[in-house]
């Protein structure tokens, strides 16, 4: 089976709300991309909705034509959102300060009870649902535990880790996914991954055994400034 592409738009709308006018539209955005062969379309909706909007979530429930998936924290109230809106997919993400994207992943041993409660009530409404984790053994008997169908691998360390060149820590980094992969997969968890992965480093991880999903938003979004939405897309769907 090949490995999918979701195309996370949340950068299209930190332009628009950098001046808080119309454009550039994310659901615009959205129509392009799947159009370029994007496989699903990828949202984050943060507490400071300091990028994408309910507004944006709503139209783009109407109009995606893939899957869509609409990552949240595990909150009260992102889940009676997520609940009327019915994405295809949650993935529930830690919720960050920093405008320099999440955490290394979702603590869900931590959290185990209130993270098994919000897939309960996403499942409840046949929503599927994912988690983002570190590739920790920990985490993933976590959420196994909590109900998680899906888990994406953060693979923030790999793309940092790979910036330095084919060295021990990079290598470590990817032996790291690869096993938490399998160890997943023994669960009949599903496997995807995302953080920082880009054209030049995306490869390894789409060659993991049993990876089906890569998430990826700001390479794209970034190469799309420079050539076009249709032909970022185009280009990394070729890399896959």
């Amino acid at each position: 089976m090949s490995v999918t592409l979701g195309v996370n738009l949340d950068h299209i709308a930190t332009l628009r709300e950098a001046r808080k006018i119309r454009e550039p539209d994310p659901v615009a955005a959205a129509v392009v991309a799947e159009l370029a062969g994007a496989d699903g379309i990828t949202v984050h909706l943060r507490a400071d909705r300091r990028h994408i909007q309910e507004r944006d979530v709503r139209l783009l429930r109407q109009t995606v034509a893939t899957h869509l998936t609409l990552q949240m924290a595990p909150s009260e109230e992102m889940v009676a959102f997520a609940v009327q809106i019915l994405p295809d997919i949650v993935t529930l993400v830690p919720e960050s300060s920093s405008d320099f994207g999440e955490e290394s992943g979702l603590d869900v041993a931590g959290r185990s009870d209130a993270i098994a409660k919000a897939v309960e009530s996403l499942r409840n409404h046949d929503i599927a649902v994912a988690v983002k984790i570190a590739a920790d053994t920990r985490q993933v008997k976590a959420a196994r535990k909590a109900g998680a169908q899906i888990v994406e691998l953060d693979t923030g360390a790999y793309a940092n880790a790979f910036e330095m060149g084919e060295n021990d820590e990079f290598r470590k980094e990817l032996s790291l996914l690869q096993d938490h992969a399998a160890l997943a997969q023994n669960y009949d968890i599903q496997i995807a991954a995302g953080g920082g992965l880009n054209y030049r480093n995306v490869r390894p991880v789409a060659e993991i055994a049993g990876m089906r999903k890569l998430e990826i938003g700001h390479a794209i979004v970034g190469r799309a400034v420079l050539v076009g939405l249709d032909r970022a897309v185009r280009e990394m769907k070729a890399l896959l």
